[in-house]
């Protein structure tokens, strides 16, 4: 499936969706804890859809009204050995992975196409030194997982993903004798360990950060039923910024922040710096955006999410946008580097890709295309937002916003996106 995309000027108000990392996390932690936890205001799309289902496989009772969940351990310490469908979720999978090592059991997991190019052998490699066997495809899923974490200190390779670190993390709690977490190399996505840190506060566990984004030392503690509330996703939302930056100023984007951490939140400083005044008045946001922004070299090594929404803004620059240190964008759902590449140099953007970023150099000559948008979410959204602004474009894989933000193209339509399915 594709969209024919018009020239859009959008004007009214958006409700920021519910943050995935959160809603993920929560669902998780609410599985590990002894009793019955309520998460509010979760993010109804596909990818947290496969985590309520790996809990299920994993023994635990999941019910589903609306926004809200309850969810209800009633096996005490353990979990079973299962089969798990995580589909398109890399989140899903890999704490997923980590959970499996705590029931000694036998449990496969695995997912969609794009999933399973998803490199796995960091987490498999660390708990291998835990006394957890694994069979893979060369570190790729399907995995299955036998044998039961023994031991309390493991090493693990920080530069491709932060989600081993989280997954550690997650079940750090649960062993005997917790868990000392050691991280090699350079880690990349360091805020969405202080988000799962921050998360796992919520629900009554301490993890030491002795020496930050280096080394962790979680003692054994239990997981607090709690109430928790998803605040808003500023992944998405900064998709949303940078559609109100190149197509009027006219959206009001209503959020719910709460006091918890995210990385994601650079954006804001990110558009100040490209020129944008961004202005929270109570629980809206809005922009005012000169007439063209003034170009600038960013760091995404904390924040690889928002390479999509700052590479479109290279449309409405009046000199380049240079990203770099964001190499781990090419392990996300596709790789983000590469096709983000390929796919706006078909409407005019000077591209020059870089192993770990690129250069975008703005173009009076931008033209309509058909943009590929791999059956990635963010990537569709993305394209979409540059059709907006282009005019006469297709954007395929509308159906991959069900990852993330499924009401995106109804949101958009609703402010005055001329967005029509073929």
């Amino acid at each position: 499936m594709k969209c024919e995309i018009k020239t859009s000027k959008i004007t009214g108000k958006i409700i920021c969706p519910p943050n995935k990392s959160y809603t993920h996390r929560a669902i998780f932690l609410a599985a590990l804890s002894d009793g019955k936890s309520i998460v509010k205001n979760i993010l109804n799309s596909s990818d947290i859809k496969a985590t309520i289902s790996a809990c299920n496989a994993f023994g635990v009772e999941v019910h589903e009204d609306k926004d809200i969940i309850t969810i209800k351990n009633t096996i005490g310490s353990t979990v079973q050995g299962s089969m798990i469908d995580a589909q398109n979720s890399g989140t899903t999978i890999r704490i997923a992975i980590a959970i499996a090592a705590l029931s000694g059991g036998n449990t496969m997991l695995t997912g969609d196409e794009s999933l399973k190019k998803r490199p796995m052998q960091p987490i498999l490699d660390s708990l291998q030194t835990l006394g957890v066997s694994s069979e893979s495809d060369g570190g790729l899923p399907p995995i299955t997982i036998k044998g039961k974490i023994k031991g309390n200190q493991v090493n693990i390779d920080g530069k491709i993903s932060s989600q081993f670190i989280s997954a550690l993390l997650i079940v750090a709690p649960r062993l005997e004798n917790g868990l000392i977490i050691n991280i090699q190399g350079e880690l990349v996505s360091k805020p969405y360990i202080d988000l799962t840190i921050a998360i796992m506060k919520e629900f009554g566990v301490v993890v030491n950060s002795e020496i930050p984004y280096k080394k962790y030392v979680v003692k054994h503690q239990i997981y607090k039923p709690t109430t928790f509330t998803v605040p808003s996703d500023f992944s998405n939302l900064a998709l949303l910024l940078a559609s109100n930056v190149l197509l009027g100023d006219g959206l009001e984007i209503e959020i719910s922040l709460g006091n918890l951490p995210q990385g994601d939140e650079a954006i804001i400083d990110i558009l100040e710096e490209l020129g944008v005044n961004v202005t929270l008045n109570g629980n809206i946001i809005t922009t005012k955006s000169p007439e063209m922004l003034t170009g600038g070299r960013f760091d995404l090594s904390d924040t690889p999410d928002l390479l999509p929404a700052l590479a479109i803004l290279s449309l409405k620059s009046s000199k380049p946008i240079e990203i770099f240190n964001v190499k781990h964008a090419r392990y996300k759902e596709t790789d983000r580097i590469a096709i983000i590449s390929r796919e706006l140099k078909k409407i005019g953007i000077v591209v020059e890709e870089h192993e770990d970023g690129m250069k975008l150099t703005p173009n009076e000559n931008l033209s309509s295309g058909e943009l590929n948008s791999e059956n990635d979410h963010r990537l569709f959204m993305a394209f979409s937002i540059a059709a907006m602004y282009i005019g006469d474009c297709t954007v395929t894989d509308p159906d991959s916003v069900q990852i993330s933000y499924p009401n995106f193209i109804s949101d958009m339509k609703n402010v005055g996106a001329q967005i029509i399915s073929l």
